[in-house]
C-alpha cells in the first residue's frame, strides 16, 4: 500500500441508508485519485460498493454481535488509515489508528440524510447519492435489454410494506399511458425489484402491448440493476430501495410516497408526489407505520401522470 491513502469507510447497515449517503464515497472516489477504500457493510448494504473503484477490500459484518466487531477490529487495527469515515457513528472508529477521522452525527429533524452525509466531510456542496456499476454488471445487462433504440421507461412498483406500496394497476395505466401515445410513445418498460413483486409485475405487463415489457424482477444484483437504471428515460417507483438506486445511477425520479417523510429521505433531486395526508397524519392512523393498511391508494395516478410529463418535458427542453 506503498504511496496509496487508504480510506475505510464504515457505511450504514440498512441498505437504503446506505445509498442516500453513497455520494461522500463517491466523492472521495474522485477527489482521491491515490486513496484506496475499505469498505465495511451489513449483508444489505455492503453488496451495493462491491463495484466502487480502487477497492482494496470489501467487508461483510455478517451480525451485530461483539464477536463480530472484534472480528473486524482483527481486520482493521494493524492499518494505519489515512481517513476512517464512519458513516455509523460508533465509538469503534476512534480506537483505530488513522491521520483523520470523520463521524456522522445523529439524524436531525427536518434535514435530509444525503445533507446529513456530506456534513461528516464538512463539504460545501452536497454530493448526490452515487453508486458504481462495473463494466461486466453493463454487459450483462445488455444482453437483457432490447438494442432497438426505443425510449426506457424502467419501473419498481414495490416496497417493503404493504403501506409503502402504490397499487400495480396504476403503475401499469402510468406506463401505458407513457409509453403509447405519450412522450416516450414506442418505448419499453422494464420492472425492476424482488421476487416478491412478480404479481405487479404481471399486472404492468398485462396493460402494455406484446413484448414491449422486461421483466427483471428478482433476476438481477443491485449492481446489474443500477446498470439498466443508468440507461433509463424516466424511472417509476415508490418509497423504496430501487428508488434510491434509480437516484445513486442519475436517473429521472418520479415517486409516489406516503406514510414516509420525503423531506427527510425522499429521492434527492427526484420529483416526489404525495396525496392529502402529512405524516403526522399517517402517525394517528397507524402510530407505529406498521400495519396492514394501503395508505398509499390516496396517492392520485393524474397527478403522477403529470409530474412524468413535466419532468420529461424539462429534460426535453
Amino acid at each position: 500500500m506503498a504511496g496509496r491513502f487508504p480510506i475505510l469507510y464504515l457505511a450504514e447497515a440498512d441498505a437504503e441508508d446506505a445509498v442516500l449517503s453513497s455520494g461522500v464515497l463517491a466523492y472521495l472516489v474522485e477527489a482521491m485519485p491515490q486513496a484506496t477504500f475499505t469498505i465495511v457493510g451489513s449483508p444489505a448494504s455492503a453488496p451495493l460498493f462491491a463495484d466502487t473503484p480502487r477497492l482494496d477490500r470489501l467487508i461483510v459484518l455478517e451480525k451485530e454481535g461483539r464477536l463480530e466487531w472484534l472480528g473486524l477490529w482483527n481486520q482493521v487495527r494493524p492499518i494505519k488509515w489515512g481517513l476512517v469515515v464512519d458513516m455509523r457513528g460508533t465509538t469503534f472508529s476512534g480506537k483505530l489508528s488513522r491521520q483523520k477521522r470523520a463521524v456522522r452525527a445523529k439524524d436531525e429533524p427536518g434535514v435530509h440524510k444525503v445533507e446529513l452525509a456530506a456534513r461528516v466531510l464538512q463539504l460545501d456542496e452536497v454530493p448526490p447519492p452515487r453508486l458504481f456499476a462495473s463494466d461486466i454488471a453493463r454487459a450483462k445487462v445488455e444482453s437483457r435489454l432490447p438494442d432497438d433504440g426505443a425510449p426506457l421507461l424502467v419501473v419498481a412498483p414495490g416496497a417493503d410494506w404493504m403501506g409503502r406500496q402504490w397499487p400495480a394497476e396504476r403503475f401499469a395505466s402510468l406506463a401505458a399511458n407513457l409509453t403509447t401515445d405519450g412522450p416516450l410513445a414506442g418505448g419499453r418498460v422494464v420492472v425492476l425489484g424482488d421476487d416478491r413483486d412478480r404479481d405487479a409485475a404481471h399486472t404492468i405487463r398485462l396493460a402494455m402491448p406484446r413484448n414491449r415489457t422486461v421483466e427483471l424482477q428478482g433476476k438481477l444484483s443491485k449492481q446489474e440493476a443500477l446498470a439498466v437504471l443508468e440507461r433509463a428515460d424516466l424511472y417509476l417507483g415508490g418509497d423504496s430501495i430501487w428508488t434510491h438506486l434509480a437516484t445513486a445511477a442519475g436517473a429521472p425520479v418520479v415517486a409516489a410516497f406516503g406514510p414516509s417523510d420525503d423531506t427527510v429521505r425522499g429521492p434527492w433531486g427526484g420529483t416526489v408526489v404525495r396525496g392529502p395526508r402529512s405524516v403526522d397524519e399517517f402517525r394517528k392512523i397507524d402510530p407505529g407505520l406498521n400495519q396492514a393498511i394501503q395508505h398509499m391508494n390516496e396517492v392520485p395516478a393524474d397527478r403522477m401522470l403529470r409530474a412524468a410529463k413535466k419532468v420529461l418535458a424539462e429534460r426535453a427542453g
